[in-house]
């Protein structure tokens, strides 16, 4: 076996536990809301804290990585994770929950990001490149078929802090993991890339690493794709973390379903994720990621305006969940994919980082709008139909992209 399906193994694990992290807060609103007696409004802030700290950090995460390598950047990233998760246990304040969900854990998780798949997809895989970076991103979804019922049984029998505490103790475990099986890249085992004809050529950054992430946006901020691949994930991230995976719990709670069964439901979506952003990683490989995202984002967008009125019946939920889990994460493979082809593979995973701000300020902005809407209609209608609207003008925005084609590096 080659070497750099150990590393993709490797980071799948991270960004599983990464993944589970992240879906935390969807589990612990509402607990908190009864132990603490605060409104659903604060804690979606700490959410919008996270989400938006958890896509900026993306790039100059990237750009580290190139610097000081991928091992210690990701070390690092878990550390935070551990110690802002087992803080958590500890607040009484809302400042508090913003200090170590919102600003600890939104560092640690973009350190821990999907620029570190599109990183090791790129150093380690010539061929299937598009698969396991369908791969990777599946691992969001198995994060939520692993952590969600797990979390929401444990905070129905033992509280909200257990949760904290469950997810703090599983971060901590891949610490050693990473420490002893992650290599930086396959000359360092004197292999070449899954797939190479070549030896490949070491892509290092020297310098200060922020100012080599920001060079890299003012280059990138003069192509046009740049900008059409951010709003477009933008859209994304309204779409999916910050709107289902931080209040579809709460969504299913308010139309009088129990929580652990909206976590269940939760959870079966991931499992169609999973098979549907791996899916489209292999699609990815063998078809124009333009016309994929064209029908990833407007079978989405339909999705969303169609759920608010499935009167969370059996057979309603169960449409929905299909439908949108298929559709989930499969935007970001084809979307890793143009960010390499236009800036090279050195720079993309720099300028994915970038674009997946984008993404990130649109999973604040539903997780905090979400919360403001429910708390001033009493419903989540006008945020899935907001959001489905904006999945529609997505799928036309990104027939504007220039057909992918594999450029020179922009030069540093």
């Amino acid at each position: 076996m080659h070497y750099g399906w150990i590393v993709a193994g490797i980071v799948f694990a991270i960004l599983l536990c990464s993944a589970g992290v992240r879906a935390t807060p969807g589990v612990l609103i509402i607990p908190i809301e009864k132990a603490l007696g605060w409104e659903r409004t604060t804690v979606s802030s700490a959410v919008a804290l996270n989400l938006v700290l958890f896509g900026l950090m993306g790039p100059f995460a990237g750009s580290a990585m190139l610097r000081f390598g991928i091992r210690r950047v990701v070390l690092t990233g878990l550390t935070l994770l551990v110690i802002g998760t087992a803080s958590s246990t500890q607040v009484t304040q809302p400042w508090q929950l913003l200090l170590t969900w919102g600003l600890i854990v939104g560092i640690g998780s973009g350190m821990c990001a999907n620029v570190l798949a599109v990183t090791v997809a790129n150093r380690w895989f010539t061929e299937r490149r598009g698969l396991v970076s369908g791969l990777l991103s599946a691992s969001t979804a198995t994060g939520q078929l692993v952590f969600l019922p797990l979390l929401a049984s444990v905070a129905s029998q033992y509280g909200w802090r257990s949760v904290a505490w469950t997810v703090s103790c599983a971060v901590m475990l891949l610490i050693p993991l990473v420490a002893w099986l992650m290599v930086e890249r396959p000359r360092d085992l004197a292999l070449r890339s899954y797939g190479a004809q070549q030896d490949d050529v070491a892509q290092t950054a020297t310098g200060n690493p922020a100012a080599f992430a920001i060079s890299m946006l003012w280059q990138a901020a003069r192509v046009r794709d740049f900008w059409l691949l951010f709003a477009t994930f933008f859209v994304c991230g309204l779409s999916t973390n910050g709107l289902i995976g931080t209040h579809f719990i709460s969504f299913c709670y308010d139309g009088g379903m129990p929580e652990l069964q909206a976590a269940s439901i939760l959870a079966t979506m991931g499992l169609f994720n999973l098979v549907g952003t791996s899916f489209s990683g292999w699609l990815t490989d063998r078809f124009d990621c333009r016309k994929l995202l064209f029908w990833y984002y407007g079978l989405r967008g339909l999705s969303l305006m169609y759920l608010p009125f499935s009167d969370l019946s059996l057979t309603g939920i169960a449409i929905f969940s299909v439908f949108y889990g298929l559709d989930w994460v499969a935007t970001v493979p084809p979307t890793m994919r143009l960010a390499t082809n236009t800036f090279g593979r050195r720079n993309g995973p720099i300028v994915f980082g970038w674009i997946y701000v984008g993404h990130q300020c649109g999973s604040a902005l539903a997780a905090g709008g979400g919360g403001l809407l429910r708390a001033e209609f009493g419903v989540y209608t006008g945020a899935f139909l907001i959001s489905g609207i904006a999945c529609i003008f997505a799928s036309a925005g990104v027939l504007a992209i220039r057909r992918q084609r594999p450029h020179a590096e922009v030069p540093a």
